[in-house]
Order: structure tokens, then sequence, then C-alpha cells
């Protein structure tokens, strides 16, 4: 195998990274031990042999490029998977270290995934959180995404996909719409009620209820006059309200159901359920810290459903 890089490239590569976190050459300069010229001169070489400009420069102050940005993304995690590498061969205990980036959606975010952050970091308090809480999909490659928690197996054949749970849906109304209005005690009268709908953000469609019926699984089409977008916890908001009946994950309305702030509703036709899969890259060496934390966040919400 021939050699690809020299010591002195491998030095500024360290050193740009520096001057990229602290957005600063003077900075990276006093940390590294060596004169913000030679820093610049480093940089400039970088930029030289790279054919491509790294920083926008100015009097007051230095900021990546767009290309600069992708190149200081890459290098960041070689120099921690260098350092993690180092620290296996020489027995040193390894623990996960730097920045972890997630998507997740709304309700999952607030009821699963956010709430088990802080024990992570009490155990590896190196490790760092970027959360994009989101019904949107992204996109790994072109976002710089680690891992994602969506409702759906991904087409992209390159992501691995562990199922978390699939979570119990349940239908809901509050005290106040059923004394004005009545509960429903069949599925055929559903379509007398204002039944608060969500547009699912992938196709702009409403969301179809599930329920059991005769011990077969059942779509219902429903309609009302609230609709919400983007996030669904608007939909139990406006429920609580007494806006009207929603269905929902059982999950984000156990506390309601249990302090009666909300009541269950034909629970004879309850049962079905969405599944929740945590997705993150194929990859021949996963980040130690990625790895850990798929191992954590299996263990904990697996349990936990």
């Amino acid at each position: 195998m021939k050699r690809n890089f020299e010591e002195m490239q491998l030095g500024s590569i360290e050193l740009f990274c520096l001057a990229a976190e602290l957005s600063s050459f003077t900075e990276a300069a006093n940390i590294a031990g060596v004169t913000p010229a030679a820093v610049s001169r480093s940089i400039a070489r970088m930029e030289e042999r790279l054919g491509v400009r790294l920083f926008v420069r100015t009097t007051r102050q230095i900021r990546l490029t767009d290309g600069g940005r992708r190149y200081y993304e890459q290098c960041h995690e070689a120099l921690l998977q260098l350092r993690e590498a180092e620290r296996e061969v020489t027995g040193g205990q390894a623990a996960p270290v730097g920045p972890l980036r997630i998507s997740a959606p709304t309700p999952y975010s607030h009821y699963r995934l956010l709430p088990l952050l802080s024990q992570f970091r009490q155990r590896y308090p190196e490790v760092t959180f970027d959360v994009h809480v989101s019904n949107r999909n992204i996109d790994f490659a072109a976002e710089s995404y680690d891992i994602a928690i969506r409702g759906r197996t991904p087409a992209d054949s390159t992501l691995i996909a562990r199922k978390l749970e699939d979570a119990e849906l349940v239908l809901v109304a509050s005290p106040s719409y059923l004394q004005r209005v009545g509960a429903p005690t069949s599925l055929n009268e559903l379509h007398q009620h204002d039944c608060i709908q969500f547009d699912l953000p992938s196709t702009g469609r409403k969301i179809a209820w599930l329920f059991q019926e005769n011990g077969k699984p059942v779509e219902i089409e429903t309609s009302g006059g609230y609709t919400c977008s983007e996030d669904v916890l608007g939909i139990v908001t406006l429920a609580r309200s007494g806006a009207g009946l929603t269905q929902t994950y059982r999950f984000i309305v156990e506390r309601d159901l249990a302090d009666g702030s909300l009541v269950e509703l034909l629970p004879q036709h309850g049962g079905r359920s969405r599944p929740f899969f945590l997705l993150f890259p194929h990859a021949r060496h996963l980040p130690l810290r990625l790895r850990t934390f798929v191992d954590f966040l299996t263990e904990k919400l697996i349990t936990q459903a």
C-alpha cells in the first residue's frame, strides 16, 4: 500500500479542524502552540493541494466555505476514528466521543427519545447531541445525519433498520366533548362526530384511523372541522380542549387517560399499532459513539415499549 499522506499533512488537518471549530486562526494557533502565521500557511498549502477554498477570510473573522464545511465534517470524523483506534490498540479504555446528529419525529422525540439523552450523556459526557425534531424525511448523505427514527422502513438499501416498537393506537376525547356530544358506541357512528385529522407530511394525505372489527383489521376515513399538519401533537392538544375525537399513540396520552383529561373510546375495536424503526447507515466501521448509542437506545426503548 502506497503512502497517501505525509506527517505534515495530518498535522495540517488537525490545525484546519481547530481553526474551523474556533473560527479563528489565532485561537487555533494558541491551542496548538504555534504562530497564527504558521496556521495560515498550513491552511493555504491545504487549499493549494486540494484546489478548493476552505475559508472565507475577512479582516475580522474566518468562516468555512460550503466545500470547507463538507471537508471539515469528514476530517473531524476521521480524526475521531484515529483517536478511538489508538486507545483501543494501546489497551486504553475506549470511550465514546464526538457529536451525534439525530432526526426523529415530534411525538417520538418528546415522549421517547429526548428524555433518554441526559442518561446517555451522564455515562458518556464527551458525546454531544444535535437533534432534529421534525416529521420530515431527511437525506442521510446530503444532510450528514448519523441516525434517524421513522415510522416506516426505508426504501434506501444503504440504511440498516431496527424495529424499536409497535406503538399502540388509541381513540380518545375529552370529558367536555363527550358531555356535549355523547360517545360513539360503534365504528359506524364515527361519521357523526368531529374527528380531528392529521396530514401525513410525506404525502399531504389524511391518515386513516386503524381499528379491529370481528377480529379483522379495518381502516376508516374520518372527517371533521380540524386538520393539523407537521406536528402530530397538535391533534392531542385539540382533543384535550374539547374539539373532538382523535386517534393517537397511547404513549402520548397515558397521563391524560390516568388523570381523566381524556377518555378512551371504543376499546373493543382497539389494539392496532404503528411501528417505529431506528435507521443508521451501513458502514464497515461505525464510530464508537454511534455503536454505543444504537445499543443504548435499542435496549432502553425496546424495554420501555
